[in-house]
C-alpha cells in the first residue's frame, strides 16, 4: 500500500428483466457536504438502450451514452471503492459490463485519496472515512437523487480493489485492527505509518452497512488479523487475489484473509497477474505517465484478462442479488 503521493498526473479530472446491447449510460454526480463531512464526486453507469457515442473524460475514451434515460424498472445497484490514488475511472470496464448487464453502477472518488485529491492520503482518516463516504453516497442516491427511484434497495453491492477492498469488507461486517495488522509502510514518513502502529489505535470503528448484500474484492488491504474482525462479515463474497500482488499486497495475506472469513467465498487467484492488474487497461498517454501502473508481467494480457474478469464479477452479482 503506497503512501507517497503519485500518478495519475494525467488525469483532469420489482425487478425487471431488459436486454440492454448497447453501451452504458453515462453522468456524473457531485454530492454536497454535510456538516464536517466533505464534498464527493462520482460517476454514474446505468442501463441505456441508446446508440453510444464517444465520452472523453480526461485521458479516458467512454463508450457511452451521456446523461441517457434509465429505461422503467428498478435495478440492483453496484458501488466501486477504487484504491489508493485512484479515481472513479480506475475500473470504468467493469463498471460499463455491470450496466451494460442491467445493473446501476456508482464509482466514487474518495475525498482526499484520489487522483482529484491527495491531502490525506497518507493519514489514517483516508481509511477510517472510507466506508462511511460509500454509505453517505448511498444514503444521497437513495435519497434526493432522482436516479435514486430505479434502484432496488434490497439489491445492493459493492465492488473494491485495494483500499476498496478494505471498505467493502468493513461495510459488509469486518472491523479493522490496525495495531495488529503489520501492513507494509513504504514511506515512514507518512502520518499513517505511526498511526497504525500507535497501540492506542486498536480497532478501526464498526462502519457495517446492512444495506451492502454481496461484495466482490480483488486484493484487499488486509486489517482484519483474526478471526474475530471478520466474525460478522456473512454475506456472499467473490474474492480475487493476484499471483505476484505488489505495491503492499501479498499474495499469503490474501490467503490468510480467505481462511479467516467466516462464510465461503468464490476464491479465485489469477495466474500471472500483480497488483494493478485489476486496474482497467490503460490508454497510450496514461502507459506513458504511470507505467508502474499500467504495466504487467511478461506474458500477462491485461485487456484478455478484464473480459473474463468482468464476465464472472456480473454472474457473481447476478447470483448474489436476487
Amino acid at each position: 500500500m503506497r503512501f507517497s503521493g503519485f500518478l495519475f498526473s494525467l488525469f483532469l479530472f420489482s425487478v425487471v428483466s431488459v436486454e440492454f446491447s448497447a453501451a452504458a449510460g453515462f453522468r456524473l454526480i457531485d454530492q454536497p457536504s454535510d456538516g464536517d463531512a466533505p464534498p464527493l464526486k462520482a460517476a454514474l453507469w446505468s442501463p441505456c438502450p441508446d446508440m453510444p457515442a464517444e465520452v472523453r473524460v480526461g485521458p479516458f475514451s467512454l463508450s457511452a451514452t451521456r446523461d441517457c434515460a434509465i429505461p422503467e424498472g428498478t435495478y440492483p445497484l453496484v458501488v466501486i471503492s477504487h484504491g489508493f490514488g485512484g479515481s472513479a475511472f480506475s475500473h470504468r470496464d467493469t463498471a460499463t459490463a455491470l450496466a451494460d448487464a442491467g445493473f446501476i453502477v456508482a464509482a466514487i472518488n474518495h475525498a482526499g485519496d484520489s487522483v482529484l485529491n491527495m491531502e490525506r492520503a497518507g493519514d489514517l482518516t483516508a481509511l477510517t472515512q472510507r466506508p462511511a463516504e460509500i454509505s453517505r453516497l448511498l444514503d444521497h442516491m437513495l435519497g434526493s437523487m432522482a436516479e435514486g427511484r430505479f434502484i432496488d434497495r434490497g439489491r445492493i453491492g459493492i465492488f473494491g480493489f485495494s483500499r476498496g477492498g478494505y471498505t467493502a469488507l468493513t461495510l459488509a461486517g469486518g472491523i479493522p485492527d490496525f495495531a495488529k495488522a503489520g501492513v507494509p509502510c513504504p514511506d515512514p514518513r507518512a502520518p499513517i505509518c505511526a498511526q497504525m502502529l500507535d497501540k492506542d489505535a486498536g480497532s478501526g470503528p464498526k462502519a457495517r452497512d446492512g444495506r451492502v448484500k454481496a461484495i466482490v474484492v480483488a486484493d484487499p488491504l488486509n486489517v482484519f488479523p483474526s478471526a474475530s474482525d471478520v466474525a460478522e462479515v456473512r454475506i456472499p463474497i467473490q474474492f480475487w487475489s493476484s499471483e505476484h500482488g505488489g505495491d503492499g499486497i501479498a499474495p499469503q495475506d490474501m490467503t490468510r484473509l480467505r481462511d479467516t472469513l467466516p462464510s465461503a467465498q468464490d476464491f479465485r487467484v489469477v495466474k500471472g497477474a500483480e497488483h494493478f492488474s485489476f486496474i482497467a487497461p490503460c490508454p497510450a498517454e496514461m502507459k506513458k505517465a504511470a507505467p508502474e501502473i499500467c504495466a504487467d508481467a511478461a506474458g500477462f494480457d491485461r485487456p484478455a484478462f478484464h473480459r473474463s474478469f468482468n464476465t464472472a464479477v456480473v454472474q457473481f452479482f447476478n447470483a448474489s442479488l436476487r
